[in-house]
């Protein structure tokens, strides 16, 4: 008979589980053996022919995340699963979504062409850093949306001048969207790039005097950004300043950044297992939102609310 099971990737081990607690199921034995030279080989320790086989893996650094996730979903390919669903909670690569400059890759379609190449049958993800990505797959992609989560902790705040805030000009659709649900006030934190991780210059569009500013993204990688962003609302007569981040990559002198920074929280979702404790980080999880997307598309049910 037809099931569903969830297996996992070493890199998302503590949200796999998380999600099967919220499905209602155990989590699927597999080993992931490593020879010495640091090759990868996953084996399942359980059959999986004929079933839909869920495989939850965010590709964040190291690249053997997601090699780990390839070599999975050609193993339970060869085992004769009916269907394989690559889980993606964070997409990584996905900054590398066209070429702003002569002769780069585009990382985020090479990935898109390896998950299908390897045999994954659909991908279940969770805010893009560019939305047109679903557009690199020839497969479904159901692209969760993390203000399902946020929305809730917004309300639970009770802000009295909520003002939402855009990190960057290509942020707006996003604010914009919750800033309306919330019939709220946005600005913009226009920012120039003189390289990756850099700040040129930033300048801050809207007034946000004595308002109480959320900030709205879905990637913070070194914190630089949003520290700078923090620092120059509150220059400008910002009352608050807070940020919601969807996946906390938190490289480099990211806990530093945020520590010394005017924020007064930074909230993340799980999508990324956060590497240390810090006062100022707290993890909301998006554990029930994979479970009901899950359990729809294995029962072929609409998952447009998850959107």
């Amino acid at each position: 008979m037809q099931s569903a099971k969830i297996f996992s990737g070493t890199g998302s081990q503590q949200l796999a589980e998380q999600i099967c607690k919220q499905y209602g199921a155990k989590l699927g034995k597999v080993n992931i053996q490593r020879f010495s030279d640091g090759e990868i080989s996953p084996i399942f320790l359980e059959s999986v022919r004929g079933d839909y086989v869920f495989l939850v893996q965010s590709t964040f650094s190291p690249a053997e995340n997601l090699m780990e996730l390839l070599l999975m979903i050609d193993a339970a390919r060869r085992a004769s699963a009916d269907k394989v669903i690559a889980v993606i909670p964070y997409y990584g690569y996905a900054r590398q979504d066209r070429k702003d400059r002569p002769r780069v890759a585009i990382g985020s379609k090479l990935v898109a062409n390896m998950l299908v190449a390897a045999g994954a049958d659909r991908v279940i993800t969770m805010d893009l850093h560019a939305p047109q990505i679903q557009g690199y797959f020839d497969i479904p992609v159901d692209h969760l949306d993390s203000h399902a989560v946020f929305i809730p902790y917004i309300e639970n705040l009770r802000l009295e001048n909520l003002t939402f805030a855009a990190p960057d000009v290509g942020a707006t659709n996003r604010i914009r969207e919750i800033a309306s649900y919330f019939n709220a006030e946005m600005v913009i934190c226009d920012k120039h790039r003189k390289r990756a991780n850099e700040i040129a210059s930033m300048v801050v569009i809207g007034d946000v005097t004595g308002k109480d500013i959320v900030i709205i993204d879905d990637i913070c990688d070194t914190g630089g950004t949003l520290a700078k962003s923090a620092g120059l609302l509150k220059e400008k007569g910002a009352r608050s300043v807070r940020a919601l981040i969807t996946h906390p990559v938190l490289s480099g002198k990211a806990y530093e950044n945020i520590e010394n920074s005017v924020l007064e929280e930074l909230i993340v979702c799980d999508t990324i297992p956060v590497k240390k404790e810090s006062s100022k980080i707290k993890v909301l999880s998006v554990a029930e939102l994979f479970a009901v997307a899950i359990r729809n598309a294995y029962e072929n049910k609409s998952i447009t609310s998850l959107f």
